[in-house]
């Protein structure tokens, strides 16, 4: 299972790199490999305000649907459109070309309520 340093995750598996004043947001490894084949991301709504914890999207898999939690508040700026035709992408490369939403951020100092890769790596090994 793949875990990238310098990104920052929560206990929902979800991924936050923040570049500047923005946050790529996507799900883990980990996660992609318990829901299976990824068939279907709908897209947030674009502007739309959001908190840290609050469900902002949602994919749909072979064995299950889930919510997409946003680790950080901010404002939805953008979505990756690749996904609506190649939803498979979240598979084959979840931190890279299967990336889900990038959010302006409010509030950076909301990082420091995540997990670091180290953190994240220790806490999924606990669920084995």
């Amino acid at each position: 299972m793949e875990i990238k340093e310098g990104y920052f995750y929560t206990k929902e598996h979800e991924w936050v790199k923040i570049e500047g004043d923005t946050a790529k947001i996507g799900i883990t490894d980990y996660a992609q490999h318990k829901l299976g084949d990824i068939t279907f991301v709908e897209p947030p709504e674009n502007g739309k305000e959001i908190s840290a914890g609050s469900a902002v999207t949602g994919v749909e898999s072979v064995k299950a649907a889930s919510d997409i939690y946003s680790p950080i508040s901010g404002k939805v700026s953008g979505f990756n459109e690749a996904l609506e035709n190649e939803p498979g992408l979240i598979n084959e490369s979840p931190y890279d070309s299967g990336w889900i939403l990038e959010v302006k951020i409010k509030d950076e100092s909301e990082k420091e309520k995540l997990l670091t890769a180290e953190a994240y790596r220790e806490y999924t090994e606990g669920l084995e």
